[in-house]
């Protein structure tokens, strides 16, 4: 078999039996094609061909380019398309298996503290549709710690308004529900009623059922809630960088701060392992050592 045809069948593999979400399944083919270009480049033949040797070697070349997280990725995604092609017996055995991964560095999760938010918030026009929609937008990532594409993937019959709930969708086809505030309920119901209405009027698709359309009328992506979050940045004059993914960070550690267990935060976020919300902990000791130094009577003398 050629390298396009194992690559689709372990593609439909992905999709279908592992059901990984649409983003999931490219980062995988993306690395394998990073190996695939490799293999040309070097003249070690087809992906059947591979040995150890040439997947140490591999492994070897990654760090002239990638930070050690991805390095670990792009082998772990390789890792899964040789036990695969295992299990169908296209191949007999598994040229990664033994390659050592390097360690990970340990960053805390980054995230801006509430007053900066408010500074968003407040920086947003909100007498436009756009800008109650974009409002709308910074206030549910916030306000739930929801993931940008479950954020995209909510439909109107996801709402209960009656218990203040949303169903998401998320990875790996695990639903949830997640509830959120008096204020982001207010909002939506807004939202719904007069923005989208106006929206829907100069569609072609009256519908759509996704509860967030784009200026074209139709529904929005991942990638246009990032352009949104980069516009209010720009519009709020203010410098730091902000992802969709930290407004997640600053859900959680916030929480954590205030009081919330961490048993709660890890079914907000959807956690299927406590070990991936514990990375918060490690934010909210860097705020409890800070308020010890600036409270206690004899450090504040030493500084």
């Amino acid at each position: 078999m050629t390298n396009q045809e194992l690559i689709t069948i372990f593609k439909m593999y992905l999709e279908s039996e592992k059901q990984y979400s649409e983003n999931t399944s490219i980062s995988y083919i993306d690395d394998l094609y990073t190996l695939v270009h490799f293999l040309d480049r070097e003249k070690f033949g087809s992906l059947l061909d591979v040995t150890s040797r040439i997947a140490r070697f591999y492994t070897a070349t990654l760090h002239e380019k990638y930070a050690p997280s991805s390095i670990a990725r792009k082998i772990s995604s390789i890792r899964s398309f040789y036990n695969f092609l295992c299990r169908e017996e296209l191949s007999t055995e598994n040229p990664f298996l033994d390659v050592e991964l390097p360690k990970k560095e340990k960053r805390l999760p980054k995230f801006i503290y509430p007053e900066e938010i408010d500074l968003l918030f407040k920086s947003i026009d909100t007498s436009t549709p756009l800008g109650k929609r974009d409002q709308l937008i910074l206030e549910f990532l916030y306000g739930t710690g929801i993931r940008v594409g479950e954020l995209c993937s909510i439909k109107l019959k996801d709402l209960d308004f009656y218990q203040d709930l949303v169903i998401i969708h998320g990875k790996g086809s695990k639903d949830r529900l997640v509830p959120f505030h008096n204020l982001l309920s207010k909002r939506i119901k807004d939202y719904i009623l007069t923005t989208r209405q106006e929206f829907l009027k100069r569609s072609s698709d009256k519908e759509n059922q996704s509860l967030l359309l784009n200026f074209k009328r139709t529904s929005l992506t991942t990638r246009g809630v990032r352009l949104i979050i980069n516009r209010i940045i720009s519009k709020s004059s203010e410098t730091f960088n902000l992802t969709p993914h930290q407004l997640r960070h600053s859900f959680a550690t916030h929480l954590l701060n205030n009081g919330a267990d961490l048993r709660s935060v890890q079914e907000l976020l959807g956690h299927s392992h406590l070990s991936s919300t514990q990375i918060y902990t490690g934010v909210t000791k860097e705020k409890l050592k800070k308020s010890y130094m600036d409270s206690h009577p004899r450090a504040r003398r030493v500084k």
